[in-house]
Parts: C-alpha cells; sequence; structure tokens
C-alpha cells in the first residue's frame, strides 16, 4: 500500500469509526430504552418537550409586561391558568409568602415541595405530585405595598421527553470519545507503518556508515518507503562492488609492481653483468666484445618491449587509448598481416598458411593497427612455445549466422588444461617457459578484442598445439 492510500484510508477511518460506534451505542440506548424500560423516545415527544418550554416562557414573558397587582385580580389569573392549561400546566401564586391562588388542590406537603422549588434555580430536580412529574419555574414579583411574592408556573414532564434529552447527551458524549480514541488509534498505526521501517532503515545506515557494507536493508514498509529501500540496497552492493573491485585494483597493483620487478631484474642484471665482464677485461678478445655488446643490446631492446607493452596494457585498462575503427575485408586484412610476418617466420622455420572458409566475402569493423597487434603477440607467442622441427601455423577463417571466427592453430607444445582459464590473464606464464616474453601480450589481445566487442578465447589440442579463437561481429 503507498502512503496515499493510507493516508485517505487513515481520514476516512477517523470519521466512519466514530459515526459506526455512534450508531450502534444510538441502537442499544434505544433497544434498552424502548424494549426493556418501555420508554418512548421519539421526535414527536421531543417536539412536545420544546412546545412546553416555548409556552412557559411567553406566558413568563407576558407577566412581566403587566403590573405586579395584576396577579391577585380573578380575570388575570383565570387567563393565566387557561394558558398552562394548553400544555397541561398548573399555577400558584403566592403573597406574602400566603397562597393567594392555585390551579389544583395541592397536599401541604406537595405545595411546600412547590415553594422549596421555586425558591431554588430553574434547574432544580423535578417536583413529583401525584404520579406526575413538574418543573417548575418561578417569577419574582413585588408588589407597591412592598410586599413580595412569586408565581410558580408547573409545566408537566413527559418521561419520553426526558430519554430523549439523555439520549441526545449519550450520543453526543460517545461520538466524542469515539472520535477521539479513533484518532489516536490510526495515528498511532499509521506513525508505526511509517516510523519503524525508518528505524530500521536508519539502523542499517549507520551499519553501513560504519563500514559494515554486509548489512542487508529489508523492504519493507509501504510502496514508497519499500522503494527507498531498495535503492539503497542497490546502492549498497554498488558501493560494496566497488570496494572489492578497489580492492581487487590494489592486488592487481601490488601484483603488478612485483611482476615488473621480477620481470625487469632478469635481463637487468644480464645487462650488468655483461658490461662489468667488459670493464674488467673478461671480453678480451674482438669476437667476445662483439658478443657481449650484442647480448647487451638484447637485453635493452627486451626492457624496452616490456615498458611499451606495459604502457599500451595500461592505456587499454584505462580506456585512454581511442579506436579508430573501419570496414575491412578480413580475408585481405590477414594476408597482409602474414605477409609481414613471412619472413621471420621462415627465418625460425615456421611454415604459415592461411585456409579460407567462408560462404562469401565478409567484411569486419576493425581498427586496423590495434589488431595487427593482435595477430603479431598471438604469432609471437605461437613461436616462443613452438617445439617441433618442423613448426606450422594455419589461420582458419569460417563464418557463423552473426559473427566471424579467425582460428590460429600452431602445433606447438600446448597449454596444460589447468592454465587455460589464466593464459589471457596479465603476467600469467606457465612455470615451464616463465622466462619468456613480458607476459602481456595475451592480455593486451583480450584487450584490444574486448574494445571491438569481439571476444578470445584458447582451445588446447593436447601435444597437438593449441588454438586461439577470435570472435568479431559481422558488419
Amino acid at each position: 500500500m503507498n502512503l496515499k492510500k493510507r493516508l485517505i484510508l487513515a481520514n476516512a477511518a477517523t470519521v466512519v469509526i466514530p459515526i459506526l460506534i455512534t450508531v450502534f451505542i444510538a441502537a442499544a440506548f434505544l433497544f434498552i430504552s424502548g424494549r426493556l424500560l418501555g420508554n418512548d423516545v421519539s421526535l414527536e415527544n421531543y417536539q412536545r418537550l420544546s412546545q412546553i418550554k416555548l409556552e412557559l416562557l411567553k406566558t413568563e414573558t407576558g407577566i412581566l409586561r403587566q403590573t405586579p397587582e395584576i396577579v391577585a385580580e380573578e380575570t388575570f389569573q383565570r387567563h393565566l391558568q387557561e394558558q398552562l392549561a394548553a400544555i397541561n400546566g398548573e399555577l400558584i401564586i403566592v403573597q406574602d409568602e400566603k397562597v393567594i391562588f392555585q390551579s389544583l388542590n395541592l397536599s401541604k406537603i406537595d405545595l411546600a415541595k412547590c415553594l422549596a422549588a421555586g425558591n431554588l434555580s430553574r434547574a432544580a430536580e423535578p417536583v413529583v405530585v401525584g404520579d406526575v412529574s413538574y418543573s417548575v419555574q418561578t417569577i419574582p414579583l413585588n408588589f407597591k405595598d412592598g410586599t413580595q411574592g412569586s408565581v410558580l408556573m408547573l409545566a408537566p414532564l413527559d418521561q419520553a421527553a426526558v430519554t430523549l434529552t439523555r439520549f441526545l447527551i449519550v450520543i453526543g458524549v460517545t461520538f466524542v470519545l469515539a472520535f477521539m480514541l479513533t484518532n489516536f488509534l490510526v495515528s498511532y498505526q499509521f506513525s508505526r507503518s511509517i516510523l519503524k521501517p525508518l528505524h530500521n532503515l536508519q539502523s542499517a545506515a549507520a551499519e553501513i556508515s560504519r563500514g559494515n557494507l554486509d548489512q542487508t536493508i529489508i523492504e519493507e514498509g509501504d510502496q514508497e518507503i519499500r522503494a527507498l529501500c531498495r535503492d539503497l540496497e542497490l546502492m549498497r552492493i554498488k558501493l560494496k562492488d566497488s570496494v572489492h573491485t578497489q580492492l581487487k585494483y590494489e592486488d592487481n597493483r601490488k601484483m603488478l609492481i612485483s611482476s615488473i620487478s621480477h620481470d625487469l631484474k632478469t635481463p637487468v642484471t644480464s645487462i650488468k653483468g655483461y658490461v662489468e665482464g667488459i670493464l674488467d677485461g673478461i671480453a678480451n678478445t674482438p669476437a667476445k666484445t662483439e658478443r657481449y655488446l650484442k647480448t647487451i643490446a638484447l637485453k635493452a631492446h627486451q626492457v624496452d618491449q616490456m615498458i611499451d607493452d606495459l604502457l599500451l596494457y595500461a592505456k587499454l585498462d584505462l580506456n585512454q587509448l581511442p579506436f579508430d575503427f573501419a570496414r575491412t575485408d578480413i580475408e585481405e586484412y590477414l594476408k597482409l598481416c602474414l605477409l609481414e610476418s613471412e619472413a621471420e617466420l621462415e627465418r625460425q622455420g615456421i611454415k604459415v598458411s592461411l585456409h579460407n572458409e567462408l560462404t562469401q566475402k565478409q567484411a569486419v569493423f576493425l581498427d586496423r593497427e590495434r589488431m595487427k597487434r593482435v595477430i603479431m603477440n598471438i604469432l609471437d607467442n605461437s613461436c616462443k612455445y613452438m617445439n617441433k622441427e618442423q613448426g606450422q601455423i594455419e589461420i582458419l577463417l569460417r563464418d557463423t549466422p552473426t559473427s566471424v571466427i579467425v582460428e590460429v592453430r600452431d602445433n606447438g607444445s600446448g597449454i596444460p588444461k589447468g592454465d587455460l582459464p589464466h593464459i589471457f590473464d596479465r603476467f600469467y606464464r606457465s612455470d615451464a617457459a616463465r622466462s619468456k616474453g613480458s607476459g602481456l601480450g595475451l592480455a593486451i589481445a583480450k584487450q584490444i578484442i574486448a574494445g571491438h566487442h569481439g571476444r578470445i578465447w584458447a582451445v588446447s589440442q593436447g601435444e597437438e598445439g593449441t588454438s586461439i579463437m577470435i570472435s568479431l561481429s559481422k558488419s
């Protein structure tokens, strides 16, 4: 449920529930009063009660407009009695503590109760005379001779009208109490449904801020809060991956420094040794001196090649080396690459051939210079691990519905199965050939192929050699 719906339901509940409770209490009150106590709680009785009060008010106002002495006249007394008779009321006139007129015969006890009620406030309890309850309304009089008196008007009270008044009070109080209680409960539940998920979210955020990235953020609460928890959980996962990647980069950096130190140490040590040999006079003949110098030049070239490979790999790894793609016929391109390497391969006694199994001419988008580096690195790698008297390298071209496959297959020493998953990692070399190359050739090839949105992998042919497979999308 989202917050908007919950808010609408909460507001509706604060109104509907008190009304339902009030209706239930009202029904229970009417049932008890009507069925069990026999009281008739009806609108007619309430109207009748209101009519009585109105008639009393009119009568009181009429008397106040007259002179007080007129109440002693029989004509006025009869008129006043007729007015009260319309509502079945009774009249008592008192002058100087003596009753000078009463419309009904009252016992001394009833008369005393009426006089006592008349001396009290208008909110006094009703007076019961016989079986009838009367409300007593008193009008004080001051006569010209200095005596005081009063007019007591007795209005009959219907029990049903009293019950109706109580009924209205009960339902009013019930509605107010139900409204207050419902507001409290709804507000508590509404705030709990929001505050509890926010509290859990705050606790998880505190754990993450302390570096505990394994603290899972649970999705709970309303729709908006769940969406917030989901986004924060994704952020936590990405942050954890970022930290993991950073640690991995740090480990790679340490390994890089270690590998560079190891790889550069060997040729630099050789250079130092041969230079010292020349300086110490060990190379005491022109032929020996020339051999020492050629070895020094070769080792220096190896150091230079390692540095170039390292810089190239670093630029590729940081995506700082732009690619210049062009639509290229793959067969013609491979022929040119082999033409440049053919002389060197023949010098090493390696025969190279190209077999085109494409059904038709195929073109791909590639960076000619970068892809040439891939082909040369693969060919150099095959030459380094060639252990046959007659070395052979075959390049096979074939296609799939969406890509062109370039396979470079040699008949060299092959790659152990345990090494296959790692040969494209930087500085990874098998122990048997630890001293050969910089260890970055295939790693550079992988980065360049990735820049072409292609794929490169190796297939071991056992003792018969190795195949390096390159998959490039058709243009």
